[in-house]
């Protein structure tokens, strides 16, 4: 049996094999396009190709695919054989390096945005070498780009490498300010923590609601839930370690540096962490390795849902987002270093994400907004909406020191100027961490808490990257324009933590009071739904930074706002008719059936006892056709507003109808559902229960 070293990676075209595969001069040509972005000439990609296609042929690949991240929020692939006719009637096997570079699938039916027509259907895939191919399913699969025929970015792959570019562009004018000219790239790198439910397929496919939505529309609350904080890190059961270990040996194979693997807070909730990887790679890896989640669950008889909140009364799912900043040569410009020389250097790059998080609040909460996100954004398990930053009690008393030029009580009393006598080394970890931070620092990166297990990581990154690059920018521009570089240092950090202190919070996010203090005092942004901050992705100031910086074109971001609203209404308009269906064609009949057998046996009692009261029969009848007087009544309601919502006259008013009517009207509805549930006898309960789903994997 092969070891974990052995068969890590053995999918996946990476270094390894291109350095054994490729001529020393073509592995060297592609090196310098992987790691300076140099063209790729096209006699090098028909050498890869060549190599790429003998590879996967020789594991059993019989096809290639152009592996892309289109507006959906999961992955596409069309695959095409590597097979061309021969003269005499054969087949031989073929890969060009035209077909590596670039592919032509169908545009029309992805979504768009109005960025093309529907008439208007082609569309490129170009090959991302910084990301390594590789098989799944007998076919090579490689990571690319995808854009429309006039160059728009269709994708999520897109823009994330060009908020990269950005970042390194800007994080290299910082460097080179402090004396650093040997730094070739800079770039981002993040770790994605994993949240996920696993439950029976066999009870899974008794719920139309978790088969249409990815979440339960209705349900009483178990009689024990997550009260006693016993699953979390507990023991494991088999058949959820079965599936882990399997999954290990899945994503092992395909590269993928799964590290880490727990029970979470709620019942049949887990947990998985990888080891950091560059930003472009991990989102890539991220996209797989749900993919493979659920494939490997379906071997298993189980089903894994990466819904935000597919169970009330319970913890959702998120996916944190550990993000940090690295210079080729491996220099971590989040840590504080060893030096005090450093420290000043830290603490610039530091600032910098400060700022970009003040001021682009409303930009970090647009890209974490979907339709189940907004479920668990506020609840007990999740931070809230308000963006706050968590630093930490060392961090804190170092930049309140140099915003009053007062000595570092932490460390020596000396005054503190950045210039000759620069700020005294401090160390990391000196506090605990703050789970109800939305933007926590935790030793040498940031854990971005606020995504939804869903989402792809790539929204967040984009808008985290092309922020901070913001932040670099305008700094790197005064300094460079600056007589005295240690004074204009100095006076940039005090002002930047003079300016944007007011996002620096330590204490309770779940508190109340905090989210009234961070709104009416503080003047942070309190975006709850995705209705209420999607519109403002074309704000000017958003607009003007993130065009500035090549990220996105106008019309690429109006397309993006357009895409996300009409996906958050189509989801919770899916939601809507599911419910009406499923309180009208199971739940009330089921009722109904019980309500009828009841009343059937209270009258064989009265029959056989004439004295007999049958108090609880009627009391239990009364109370079960109260309920379905309600549910009728509710569905009506419901009924109308998902009639009013499709009346809108455009996408921003259709979303603004879906949170003020269509989501209230569905909490109606449940209400009296999942009260009848708990009165009407299991065996005549049409869905399995919450008590089923979330304790029936053994």
């Amino acid at each position: 049996m092969s070891t974990v070293p052995e068969y890590f990676g053995s999918q996946v075209f990476d270094d390894r094999v291109m350095r054994s595969v490729l001529s020393a001069d073509v592995y060297a040509s592609l090196r310098r396009t992987i790691d300076e972005g140099t063209e790729l000439d096209i006699r090098v990609a028909n050498a890869v190709a060549q190599a790429m296609k003998d590879w996967a042929a020789a594991r059993g690949a019989t096809h290639f695919t152009h592996w892309f991240q289109p507006l959906t929020g999961i992955t596409a692939e069309k695959h095409d054989s590597f097979i061309s006719p021969a003269p005499d009637g054969s087949v031989i096997m073929e890969f060009s390096g035209k077909e590596l570079i670039k592919g032509e699938p169908d545009a029309s039916s992805f979504p768009s945005g109005g960025l093309r027509a529907t008439f208007e259907a082609r569309g490129y895939t170009a090959w991302d070498p910084t990301s390594y191919a590789f098989i799944k399913d007998r076919t090579l699969c490689i990571p690319t780009a995808f854009c429309s025929y006039g160059g728009q970015a269709l994708d999520k792959k897109t823009p994330l490498l060009r908020s990269m570019e950005a970042l390194n562009r800007q994080a290299l004018r910082i460097l080179r300010l402090f004396g650093n000219d040997t730094v070739k790239r800079v770039v981002s790198s993040v770790g994605p923590e994993q949240e996920y439910f696993l439950i029976t397929r066999e009870m899974y496919d008794q719920r139309p609601d978790l088969r249409f939505t990815g979440r339960t529309l209705f349900g009483a609350r178990p009689p024990k839930g997550q009260e006693l904080d016993d699953h979390y890190f507990g023991a494991i059961k088999p058949g959820v370690a079965a599936f882990m270990a399997d999954l290990n040996d899945e994503l092992w194979k395909l590269g993928i540096l799964a590290k880490t693997e727990h029970n979470e807070v709620a019942p049949a909730q887990h947990e998985l962490a990888p080891i950091y990887t560059t930003t472009n790679v991990a989102t890539d890896h991220n996209q797989l390795t749900m993919e493979v989640m659920q494939k490997v669950a379906a071997r298993h008889g189980l089903v894994c849902l990466l819904h935000e909140k597919p169970f009330a009364g319970v913890n959702g799912s998120g996916k944190h987002n550990n993000w940090s900043i690295a210079t080729d040569s491996g220099q971590n410009l989040l840590s504080p270093g060893e030096t005090p020389y450093e420290n000043a250097q830290f603490l610039l790059f530091l600032c910098a994400v400060i700022k970009a998080v003040d001021d682009y609040q409303d930009l970090l909460r647009i890209s974490v907004a979907t339709a189940g996100n907004d479920h668990r954004l506020g609840a007990n398990e999740a931070p809230p909406a308000v963006i706050s930053m968590f630093l930490g009690d060392e961090l804190n008393a170092v930049l309140e020191a140099i915003e009053t030029d007062s000595p570092y009580e932490g460390a020596r009393k000396t005054q503190m100027k950045l210039g000759v006598d620069v700020l005294p080394k401090f160390n990391r970890d000196t506090t605990d961490r703050n789970r109800t931070s939305p933007f926590a620092f935790t030793g040498n990166k940031f854990e971005f808490r606020m995504l939804g297990s869903s989402n792809s990581i790539a929204c967040a990154n984009i808008m985290l990257n092309s922020a901070v690059a913001e932040s670099l920018r305008i700094y790197a521009d005064r300094l460079e324009a600056a007589s005295d570089f240690e004074t204009a240092l100095h006076e940039m950090i005090r002002k930047t933590i003079r300016d944007h202190k007011r996002i620096i919070f330590n204490g309770n996010g779940y508190d109340d009071a905090w989210i009234r203090e961070a709104t009416e005092q503080r003047g942070l942004l309190n975006y709850r739904t995705t209705a209420d901050c999607m519109p403002h992705l074309l704000d000017r100031k958003n607009a003007d930074m993130l065009i500035g910086l090549g990220v996105f074109t106008e019309e690429e971001l109006r397309s993006r706002r357009d895409i996300m609203l009409e996906n958050y209404c189509k989801s919770v308009e899916i939601e809507a008719v599911t419910m009406i269906d499923m309180a009208r064609t199971q739940i009330a009949p089921a009722i109904e059936s019980y309500a009828s057998d009841v009343a059937a046996s209270a009258s064989a009692k009265k029959a056989a006892v004439p004295s007999l009261s049958c108090r609880y029969e009627s009391g239990l009848v009364t109370a079960l056709s109260e309920h379905t007087e309600a549910i009728a009544e509710k569905t009506l309601v419901l009924e109308d507003a998902l009639q009013k919502v499709h009346t809108a006259p455009d996408i921003v008013a259709e979303a603004t109808l879906v949170r003020d009517l269509l989501l209230p009207a569905m909490e109606q509805l449940r209400r009296p559902c999942d009260e009848a549930e708990l009165i009407t006898a299991k065996d005549y309960w049409p869905f399995p229960t919450y008590g089923d789903l979330l304790f029936g994997v053994k």
